[in-house]
């Protein structure tokens, strides 16, 4: 779990030390660039009827030139080598797409129209809305793509206002850019061989902004509160991309302690990083799968440089986010077999949309009300099963892919056997369908599996396994429902513990009955990439582990330094703890022991 902000702690030295989030790996010791905050001062006023057509002139134009400007930056992003330069490429094409028609500027014209008021008013009105709505998602990733909205919407006032960019990354070798917020914009900008670090008070993990440093190899640090008081242009600063800190104006014996520590996790590196072709294989023999999670195209360099074997879960809401309408069979088929392509002849598990609650995608929930789309509502699997057609374009796109790909389909917030069968008959009718068109599709449909992320699912894992092909445990989820804690809730994220036994014999339950049925179960949550929890994972018998690239060498260590039949032992004496802490302190000595 990520530590909690914390105000700024100053020590006797007079050096400042902030907490944030560990948004990209590696440690940078440099002079601070602060980019200050760009603040746009924006006009509110109303207009006379006869003047409603200039204003919205007014807005189009400013849409025109942003659109310019994004295409610029398109045009620079596509020089950029490797997985980078692509997935800018691909995101700068989703802002010209909320440049065409989306709420953002629809909504602005609209409030124009029937508001009477200036152009900044609309387009701030509509961005504070779209704020509100999507702050208070649960989903990080979700959440994230509101970084997105904001830096369209930012570009529009710029232009309004005419306020020009002030970016600027022209920087001394070496320097640790400092600012309020980066966009995946700036990112673009930003050259990995002079800038040796970012931190900025805004963001968070899962943006494009922390994906574009990882993939530029970038430490950084995201999310830091009151990073930019007493922080000045040459000051030095250390950012520590591992722990989520950043130190300013730090003291000599702190910064060679983090010289000695960097150099150390460069030797770890190098150690972790020759285990990339090597099996995951216990002392005595065992064969343990590390697969990749994937949310964007932009991880599969990652995914590969890690060695994964597969991915375990390939999340395809990114698709339909940022959007008002629903990605159509083609754009799907050429997403996936991007993909696919990164991946080769390793299995892709491909989870079916996973909407609703936390995660609204406006083009299939407009005609839902927001109580029937809430976490307990329709959602997963059910809102697909609700609208088939929308599944329907998704299953031909995935049957297209699996014709050079090692497919399987996952399917999410499944709860009872029945949703699994339906959702069968509809994958078996759009492949006779695309048969009979001479479409061309494998003759062995791919397996389709089911996520275990709701109690009721573990505890009906029997009856599921009699209508599915594999399971996949959803760790987070699982643990939420379980416990009714919601981690996105300062008051009670305390209370969100996988180690609780009441989670873990839901998770035994499971994997016992996948084993009953022998079908392949992996797990996919946060659990999976801790190494501290790997030797119980294995001790349960759950032997195919997926989780974010950056955590497959450090778990494979873990693997490789651990003896199987030891973890199956302790597993077996941890199941019958009954108390949490307990559980921690047993995992901690077995961890302690190889």
């Amino acid at each position: 779990m990520a530590k909690d902000k914390k105000a700024p702690r100053r020590t006797n030295s007079g050096e400042r030390r902030i907490q944030g989030l560990a948004a990209a790996p590696g440690i940078a010791i440099g002079p601070a660039h602060v980019r200050g905050y760009d603040d746009i001062d924006i006009p509110e006023y109303t207009i006379a009827k006869r003047k409603v057509p200039k204003e919205i002139e007014r807005l189009d134009h400013a849409v025109a030139v942003a659109r310019r400007q994004i295409k610029t930056l398109q045009d620079r992003a596509k020089k950029m080598r490797g997985a980078a330069g692509e997935e800018l490429s691909l995101l700068f094409d989703a802002y010209l797409a909320m440049l065409q028609d989306s709420r953002l500027v629809r909504g602005a014209r609209a409030m124009i129209e029937t508001d009477r008021i200036n152009a900044e008013s609309a387009v701030n009105a509509q961005l504070n809305e779209l704020a509100q709505r999507f702050e208070a998602m649960e989903d990080a990733y979700i959440a994230a793509r509101l970084d997105d909205i904001r830096e369209v919407g930012t570009r529009l006032l710029r232009n309004l206002t005419r306020r020009p960019d002030k970016t600027n990354f022209e920087l001394p070798k070496g320097s640790v850019l400092i600012a309020e917020q980066l966009s995946p914009a700036d990112m673009a900008q930003i050259d990995p061989e002079r800038v040796s670090a970012v931190a900025a008070t805004l963001g968070g993990m899962a943006g494009h902004t922390a994906i574009m440093a990882r993939a530029l190899g970038i430490p950084a640090v995201l999310g830091a509160a009151d990073l930019m008081q007493g922080v000045q242009t040459g000051t030095n600063v250390i950012v520590d991309g591992f722990e989520g800190t950043v130190i300013i104006d730090p003291s000599p014996a702190v910064i060679k302690k983090y010289e000695k520590h960097s150099a150390e996790m460069r030797r770890k590196a190098r150690g972790l990083d020759r285990l990339r072709d090597q099996p995951a294989i216990s002392r005595d023999g065992l064969k343990v799968g590390m697969m990749a999670n994937v949310e964007l195209p932009l991880e599969m360099e990652m995914v590969k440089l890690a060695g994964a074997e597969g991915i375990g879960l390939l999340r395809t809401e990114f698709m339909f986010m940022n959007r008002e309408d629903i990605p159509t069979e083609d754009e799907q088929f050429a997403v996936l077999s991007e993909i696919g392509a990164g991946i080769g002849d390793h299995v892709m598990t491909i989870r079916t949309l996973d909407v609703g609650g936390e995660k609204p995608a406006p083009a299939l929930l407009g005609n839902i009300d927001e109580a029937a789309a809430s976490a307990l509502g329709i959602r997963g699997i059910r809102l697909s099963l609700a609208d088939p057609s929308t599944l329907r374009t998704q299953f031909r796109a995935i049957l297209r892919v699996s014709n050079d790909r090692n497919v399987r389909i996952l399917l999410p917030m499944v709860t009872t056997p029945s949703e699994v069968r339906k959702t069968k008959r509809v994958l078996v009718e759009e492949a006779k369908r695309m048969k009979r068109a001479g479409i061309k599709i494998p003759e062995d449909l791919p397996d389709v599996g089911v996520m275990i992320e709701v109690p009721g699912a573990a505890l009906a894992a029997d009856a599921l396994a009699q209508v599915s092909d594999f399971f996949a445990i959803g760790s987070n989820d699982l643990t939420m429902y379980t416990l009714a804690v919601d981690r996105a809730n300062e008051h009670v994220a305390h209370l969100f513990n996988p180690l609780h036994p009441a989670v873990l014999r839901l998770m035994q339950f499971t994997t016992q009955a996948a084993l009953r049925a022998r079908i392949p179960i992996s797990i996919c949550g946060e659990m999976a990439g801790d190494p501290r929890y790997t030797a119980l994972l294995v001790g349960l018998g759950i032997h195919d582990l997926s989780m974010t690239a950056a955590s497959i060498p450090e778990v494979k260590k873990r693997i490789r330094d651990m003896d199987a039949l030891a973890a199956s032992q302790r597993a077996m004496q941890i199941m019958e703890q009954t108390d949490s802490g307990r559980i921690a302190m047993m995992i901690e000595d077995f961890n302690a022991l190889a």
